[in-house]
Order: C-alpha cells, then sequence, then structure tokens
C-alpha cells in the first residue's frame, strides 16, 4: 500500500467518462481516527496546513490520487447548527427581512486559504487535492432558514428568499475562485444535499428557479478554470437528474440502494456523466468483508470496458462505518485485473 503512485490522470480519465488504466478510489471525506490509524501516528497539530498534510498522507497511504481538503474554515450557519445529528429546523438565523439584514454574513476573503499554496511542497508526485466547500447552495439556505421556516416562506416572501440564495450562491462562487487560484487544487465538489428518499425538499420548479441558477454558476466558473466538477447530493434526484447532466457536471456522487443502486444508476446514466463511489452504506455497514469484496468486483466487471465510475462508499467515511469494509472495497479494486 505503501508503495502506491499517485496518478490524478486515472481519476480525470474516469470524470471524462473514459476507462482508467486500473481501478480509481473515490471518496467525498473519511475521518480523523481512520487517517490515524493509516497514518500510524496522531494529528501533530491542528492547523490547516498540518491537518491536510495528514491527509495527503492518509489518502496516498490508502490508494487515491487526491485529497480532500476545505478551503478555509469558513461557515454560513451559526455554531448551533453544526451537529453531528440536527433537526432541519435547528439554527435558524434568518426569519424575515430584519433578521437577513442584520445577518454576520461571512466573506470568504476573510478567511485564510495558504495552506493551498504551502501544501505544494508535500503533494506526491502525481496527486492533486480535492476542494469541498462548507455546504453547498441549498443546504446553507436550509441551515440558516430552517427547512419548515423556508417552506413557509417561500409562498409568504419569495422575494427575500431569492435574496437569501444570491447571498449564499456568491459567496460560494468566491470561495471557490479563491481556492482555484492554487495549482494544488485539481478538483471541486460541488456538495449540496437536495431531497429525501422519495423527493427533492424543493419542489422542481423551485430547484429551478432559486438552485440551479447558481449551480449552473458553479459549474461554469470551475470549467472556466481548467478543473473538472462534481456533485455530492443525497436524496431522490430522478426528476431533476437530466438537468443535472446538462449543467454539465462532470460526476455524480451520492447513491443509497433504497433509492437507486449504484449498479442500476450506472445502466441508467453510464455515457452521460461520471458516477463516483456508490456501495451503499447500510449494506457497508451490515454485510461482511467477503460481501463487499464480491459486490466491489461485480461493480468492476460492469464497468470494464465502458469506464465513468469509481470505486467508493454511497457517501462517505465517518468513524461509525467499520474501516474493514472501506478495506475490502480496496482490496478487491487492487485485486480487480
Amino acid at each position: 500500500m505503501n508503495h502506491f503512485k499517485p496518478d490524478f490522470s486515472q481519476l480525470m480519465k474516469v470524470l471524462r467518462r473514459e476507462e482508467p488504466d486500473r481501478p480509481v478510489k473515490f471518496e467525498l471525506f473519511m475521518n480523523m481516527p481512520l487517517y490515524e490509524q493509516v497514518n500510524g501516528e496522531k494529528l501533530p497539530a491542528d492547523d490547516p496546513l498540518s491537518v491536510a498534510r495528514f491527509t495527503v498522507k492518509a489518502f496516498r497511504k490508502m490508494g487515491y490520487d487526491y485529497a480532500t481538503v476545505h478551503a478555509s474554515d469558513i461557515q454560513f450557519a451559526p455554531e448551533t447548527a453544526m451537529k453531528h445529528t440536527r433537526s432541519l429546523n435547528d439554527g435558524a438565523g434568518i426569519v424575515d427581512e430584519k433578521s437577513f439584514e442584520n445577518y454576520p454574513w461571512p466573506e470568504p476573503e476573510d478567511y485564510d486559504s495558504s495552506f493551498l499554496h504551502d501544501i505544494s511542497r508535500d503533494l506526491p508526485d502525481g496527486m492533486k487535492l480535492m476542494v469541498m466547500a462548507p455546504g453547498g447552495v441549498l443546504e446553507n439556505v436550509i441551515q440558516l432558514t430552517g427547512y419548515e421556516n423556508l417552506c413557509m416562506m417561500l409562498y409568504d416572501d419569495p422575494n427575500l428568499v431569492g435574496r437569501i440564495f444570491d447571498a449564499v450562491g456568491e459567496r460560494l462562487i468566491r470561495y471557490y475562485r479563491l481556492a482555484l487560484e492554487h495549482d494544488s487544487v485539481g478538483l471541486i465538489s460541488s456538495n449540496d444535499d437536495w431531497g429525501f428518499n422519495s423527493q427533492t425538499f424543493l419542489s422542481p420548479d423551485m430547484m429551478r428557479r432559486y438552485v440551479f441558477p447558481w449551480h449552473q454558476r458553479i459549474v461554469d466558473t470551475v470549467h472556466a478554470a481548467g478543473r473538472p466538477v462534481f456533485l455530492h447530493s443525497c436524496g431522490n434526484l430522478d426528476t431533476i437528474m437530466d438537468e443535472v447532466i446538462a449543467m454539465g457536471y462532470d460526476a455524480k456522487h451520492s447513491f443509497e440502494d433504497k433509492i437507486l443502486p449504484i449498479e442500476q444508476a450506472y445502466e441508467r446514466w453510464q455515457g452521460r456523466i461520471a458516477l463516483l463511489g456508490g456501495l451503499d452504506m447500510d449494506f457497508l455497514c451490515t454485510h461482511d468483508e467477503q460481501a463487499v469484496y464480491q459486490r466491489t468486483l461485480a461493480m468492476l466487471e460492469r464497468a470494464r470496458g465502458r469506464g465513468g465510475w469509481a470505486v467508493g462508499t454511497g457517501n462517505s467515511v465517518p468513524e461509525y462505518l467499520p474501516p474493514e469494509s472501506l478495506f475490502a472495497m480496496h482490496r478487491a479494486a487492487d485485486d480487480f485485473r
């Protein structure tokens, strides 16, 4: 594992819907206890550069061609909303015109992202960074208003809703532009959860009015900088997936068996958009290593000769996911011929 040589061009092949020269591994993010286990040491310091170095080291050891970071520690929502488990109505800081006008909006330029430059000397040859956002357009609006309040506001004060979306979207664009100034950044994550198991949080028409224009700007901004960008979104996007593809996203991430198993998603959208990961989180937590290994091999065989798929979980690698499940996927990728 330690002899792995990163090659970001292999991930780029996946994103171009091509077949890579060998299986490519992909995760949105993992977790610090896992990084410490893989690195065989504790995180030495919690400053951004030290965390990035430590993360890069772990990703390389596990066989990834990139490592996930945030460009800065900017957050839109109040601290009370940032919990491991929370209600969609928690943390509402904007409930009307007055609270909108008085809201202490963070400005991306006020947050330090210099580590994206400084980390360059620590990146192994062939490796790049993948930058995540501090939540997405819809995700941040929901955290700022509360979900139920947002639903009411859409009918009571749609103009205010539009201004809130604009305030979030415009700052996210600036956040991405700051990240894209650095050569170390090879890939952008547009992470924005859009739905429940059965449908999107907002109607398709409301998504088109408030959410899609900002996502189109994100795609255009990243592509203008010569980088790829993928959409991470949980939820059932069946009614809007054609529009996601039409926006120009290079890939889609996040899949659940109870919504649409990755095998079916691949057959439906392969050739139109790359698909990243997809092995269901519940499956990974409740099945043994052999089952995980075999399902990964079967998915790799499905993509043989067609490409456009990277090995990974359906969402991320939180602390509750048994590392053995992740490593079973890795063994399958390493063994596949």
